[in-house]
């Protein structure tokens, strides 16, 4: 029993406990495949559209839960799944058209306009202070500086690896991107950045109750990725006011449910076992 209760101290203390762990490194492996295609994606259509269909892993998770890990879906869970997937279609539907860039250095020049270096130097204040003094000082709050860091930093992920994959993307196409000082930038903000979502990310999930989590930083990451790309590209510029409120009622239905899903999803397993108790009970009165 000690040696249970240690083990557990030790693997929700928020340490590095996880990297002795077999499964954490096959679900790692697992998600690094899945960004890759994610990755791809954001060559070919604007982080507007991409970031918010991330949602779509959340139902595919639930549904392989339920079909693999016999983890059984409420009739919530369900409702949760078609707002996700409601909401994702709005958005697809009425998301702004990508705009055509023929180099690296344009986007160098759009992230280095006045709005965007503000936002760019906020965040990384902001993220620091959360690391160096809130982190250390606030125990009821660290779960949200946790998600707080991780969110800042996606946000700029996501402006860079837009970057770097466009200019993979043009090097496909035969005109080279990596001979530019600006692409190899770009590569240098993807490490460092993802490096400190993994370590922040895997913290947060590490001490606290993961239903709680991940619709956070889903919300959180979303919101902030949407705002350094309104602010860097301007994607909602060329977009009426009716496309936009339909985009942002898409956004809004996509959260309601991936709060939903989570919130409710052991309910089906605690029904599942209240009935197979009461059935136990019912045999033994029998």
């Amino acid at each position: 029993e000690d040696w249970v209760e240690e083990s557990w101290g030790c693997w929700g203390s928020g340490g590095y406990s996880y990297l002795y762990e077999p499964l954490w490194w096959i679900g790692m492996t697992a998600m690094i495949l899945g960004e890759v295609a994610n990755f791809a994606a954001y060559a070919f259509a604007p982080a507007i559209l991409v970031t918010p269909l991330g949602a779509l892993s959340i139902i595919f998770s639930a549904v392989l839960a339920h079909f693999i890990l016999k983890e059984r879906l409420h009739m919530f869970g369900i409702v949760g799944c078609i707002l996700c997937v409601v909401g994702s279609v709005g958005i697809v539907l009425h998301a702004p058209k990508e705009k055509k860039i023929d180099s690296v250095n344009e986007i160098w020049h759009l992230a280095t306009q006045p709005g965007f270096i503000v936002y760019s130097c906020m965040a990384v204040v902001v993220a620091l202070i959360l690391i160096f003094w809130v982190v250390h000082r606030t125990e009821q709050r660290k779960m949200l500086a946790y998600i707080a860091i991780c969110s800042l930093m996606g946000s700029l992920t996501v402006i860079s690896v837009k970057a770097v994959a466009i200019a993979l993307k043009l090097s496909f196409n035969g005109v080279n991107q990596f001979i530019y000082v600006p692409t190899w930038f770009f590569i240098v903000v993807v490490v460092i950045c993802c490096l400190v979502q993994l370590n922040y990310l895997n913290k947060a999930l590490d001490s606290f109750n993961t239903a709680v989590v991940s619709p956070v930083y889903y919300v959180m990451f979303t919101i902030l990725t949407i705002i350094a790309n309104m602010i860097m590209y301007k994607d909602w510029a060329s977009q009426n006011a009716t496309q936009i409120a339909t985009e942002l009622c898409g956004f809004v239905t996509i959260v309601a449910g991936t709060f939903l899903l989570h919130k409710t999803r052991d309910m089906g397993n605690e029904q599942s076992e209240s009935s197979s108790l009461r059935g136990e009970c019912e045999l033994q009165n029998h």
